[in-house]
């Protein structure tokens, strides 16, 4: 049964849209990029900033120096935490997101300032963190307002837990969650629901129940003592760069498919109820095309889904030490590193799919009889994730979009990875959902990144919905 959030609520969110504008832009302001040692003071700032306006709305906080828990030689950020309502009757949400940002210059090819929110004539909100990730926390601080303001009770009791390292490989997350502090703050817990992604499309809500896990890979080949002039040494010596040319070409074919024996051995058979979310999405080839150009492997719109999101992906992403510039050099490198990575579907184990390939390449090497030496090294044992859209969460964010836009969402899986659902949910132990507020043209990592002003604040009339429809 539905439950709408009130309409003092929602009056509330219209009648202060642009005072949320602005706080968004007092957010954007704060340059915290967590990539850069030297903007880390930026970081902790902001991090001070998002308490306060915690408090401001009767959140009790908490403050995480993640300093005791990694020991670092740059500053970490702390995580913030905040609690508000303790009423055993009610179901209590964990929100997560986060408060850092990617690197951003004006140089890099942005329209504007981008630490300063530009309001665009077509009423986009351009700046880095509108929409990964500050737009949607502060959507939460804008249902905080609204209920507080109002003398609304909150429907559910809250928790809040925002770091300010995941642009930077969460450090030090994981080690907090597996803290006596992180056991005593989340006691309770029944939900979990984060906002750092996007909906599928610019044009229709989503509701997101899966992610990819990921596995990166670095493989170095050596040769002899140094460079060499092909000159003189051209076909004399075994050169690396041609080994491991070969070598990557065994690891995926032009169309996409994975050579490497078994790994697609492990994805689960298609079920006919899965196949119709895909039939269903509001997604066609030109979503893709638009920005990729006509370079697809197929034109079938529920294939081209399925590789983005159910299906294992291989890509090759760089060789480190071959000639990198269009000068005329006749150099054979002595060392070359090649980098890939593997993206991981449900059934996949990160240890196995590991195995595999490893093995594939050392096979491989050995047949080339070279006399270069092979190194391997693996990154990341990012698991998937996958979630149950049956289970009341998920049905409860589908009547909160269709309560507050008139439609029910697309159910999507990403094709990206964010290791921090799966830590939720391993340690939780609960339902984790992804319910995204900007659009697959955000650009999040990109320059000029944008939140529509729109999906800013019905986004944030989404998220207090959401409130009421899982109580």
């Amino acid at each position: 049964m539905s439950t709408p959030a009130p309409k003092e609520f929602l009056d509330y969110v219209d009648a202060h849209s642009d005072d949320f504008v602005n706080r968004l832009g007092e957010a954007v302001s704060i340059k915290s990029v967590s990539g850069d040692p030297d903007r880390r003071p930026n970081v902790v700032e902001m991090g001070d900033w998002l308490e306060k306006q915690l408090k401001m709305y009767g959140v009790e906080t908490k403050k995480v120096d993640l300093n005791f828990i990694v020991p670092s030689d740059q500053m970490l950020p702390p995580i913030i935490l905040g609690k508000i309502g303790n009423d055993v009757s009610k179901k209590t949400l964990l929100v997560y997101g986060h408060y850092d940002v990617q690197p951003a210059n004006q140089s890099d090819g942005w329209d504007t300032d981008p630490f300063v929110l530009t309001t665009m004539p077509d009423d986009r909100l351009v700046g880095r963190g509108s929409s990964d990730d500050k737009g949607p926390v502060l959507g939460w601080i804008n249902v905080l307002e609204a209920h507080y303001q109002s003398n609304l009770e909150l429907p559910v009791n809250l928790q809040f837990c925002f770091e300010g390292m995941e642009e930077s490989g969460s450090t030090g997350f994981n080690e907090f969650l597996s803290s006596e502090d992180a056991n005593n703050w989340f006691q309770g817990v029944s939900n979990v629901c984060i906002s750092d992604n996007t909906w599928l499309t610019p044009r229709k809500p989503a509701v997101t129940y899966g992610l990819r896990g990921i596995i990166y890979y670095a493989v170095k080949v050596s040769g002899p003592v140094k460079d060499l002039h092909s000159g003189e040494f051209g076909g004399m010596v075994y050169e690396p760069l041609g080994d491991l040319i070969h070598l990557l070409g065994t690891l995926t074919s032009g169309d996409g498919t994975i050579l490497v024996p078994g790994v697609n051995d492990t994805v689960r058979a298609l079920a006919d109820d899965e196949k119709v979310l895909y039939e269903e999405m509001d997604f066609t080839t030109g979503d893709v095309t638009d920005a990729t150009g006509d370079t697809l492997v197929t034109t079938d719109k529920v294939q081209l889904l399925m590789k983005r999101m159910r299906y294992p992906s291989l890509s090759l992403h760089g060789i480190e030490g071959a000639l990198d510039s269009n000068e005329p050099k006749t150099v054979i490198p002595h060392e070359v590193t090649g980098r890939f990575s593997i993206r991981l579907v449900p059934d996949q184990n990160p240890g196995d799919i590991d195995q595999l390939i490893q093995s594939h390449l050392k096979e491989e090497f050995a047949k080339l009889k070279t006399k270069s030496v092979l190194c391997i090294t693996a990154v990341g044992d990012g698991f998937p994730w996958l979630g149950d859209i049956t289970h009341s969460s998920f049905q409860a964010a589908k009547r909160a979009t269709q309560d507050v836009y008139g439609l029910a969402p697309d159910f999507t899986r990403e094709g990206g990875s964010i290791p921090v659902t799966l830590s939720f949910a391993d340690k939780l132990g609960v339902d984790v959902l992804l319910l995204p507020m900007g659009r697959s043209d955000d650009g999040a990592h990109s320059t000029n990144e944008k939140l529509d002003k729109s999906n800013f604040i019905n986004g944030t009339k989404l998220l207090g919905t959401y409130l009421y429809e899982l109580k």
